[in-house]
């Protein structure tokens, strides 16, 4: 039994997240189990990175999986961008190491949030990105970031279903770039619970719309209350970025 590591980019438009829910189809889980399950004529169980939800894309998922075949990497890889449609982009598949798993082997993962920040809208990247015409503070944001980096618990930053898992994760930074009518937001840390990026950025807006002090962060992390912190973001705008190993 050989253990594969396979690299994916998808625009998460049209799908329910990558999670295979029960028997309600839509999931990419299940869109790419099925598929190499028929080409590899056996079942076929992924485990990725990360499980991004309805709407959101991924720049680099990566995922992993064991079958017993003959067949080439490159082979597999050939046929599995025959057959994915034109919103799923196999981008490498490798055979890994036994001890390879894509979601207990990850260190580090980066979150790119995209902002258009202008009255006038962007017909051609709209499901890519939030729009938000009002003025943005970059540096207040900035400072709110600084308070939010580092390893806290961030349960006033989730959707958290199961209140038993620990809410604790290390934000190592939040980078803030300007290209010209775009925010982009880069979230990396170790791990990120349900939701979180998207809290995150909704805190972040509020701050940069003068709507919240920066300082308020720093009390929803000590209060550890959900209400605390901002709305959850709209999913268009996250995308998986990088995954480190």
């Amino acid at each position: 039994m050989k253990n594969y590591k396979l690299v994916l980019s998808y625009e998460g438009t049209r799908y329910r997240g990558w999670q295979r829910q029960g028997n309600t189809s839509g999931s990419l889980q299940e869109k790419l189990e099925t598929l190499l399950s028929r080409m590899l004529e056996q079942q076929v169980e992924l485990a990725a990175s990360g499980r991004t939800d309805a709407g959101v894309h991924a720049r680099m998922q990566v995922c992993s999986f064991r079958a017993e075949t003959k067949r080439s990497p490159e082979d597999l890889l050939q046929e599995l961008r025959r057959h994915l449609p034109e919103d799923i982009g196999a981008v490498s598949l490798e055979e890994a190491d036994p001890r390879f798993h894509a979601r207990l082997s990850c260190r580090e993962k980066t979150y790119l949030y995209r902002i258009w920040n202008s009255e006038m809208p962007n017909v051609f990247t709209r499901r890519f990105q939030l729009r938000v015409p009002e003025k943005l503070d970059p540096d207040a944001m900035r400072s709110a970031a600084e308070l939010l980096c580092g390893e806290h618990d961030f349960a006033a930053f989730c959707s958290l279903k199961n209140a038993k898992r620990s809410t604790v994760r290390e934000l190592r930074s939040i980078e803030i770039r300007r290209e010209g009518e775009e925010l982009q937001l880069f979230f990396t840390g170790d791990g990120f619970l349900y939701n979180m990026v998207r809290i995150l950025t909704g805190t972040l807006l509020e701050v940069g719309q003068g709507i919240r002090s920066p300082e308020s962060v720093a009390e929803a992390l000590l209060t550890k209350d959900r209400a605390q912190a901002g709305p959850t973001a709209p999913a268009q705008g996250l995308c998986l970025w990088e995954v480190r190993y």
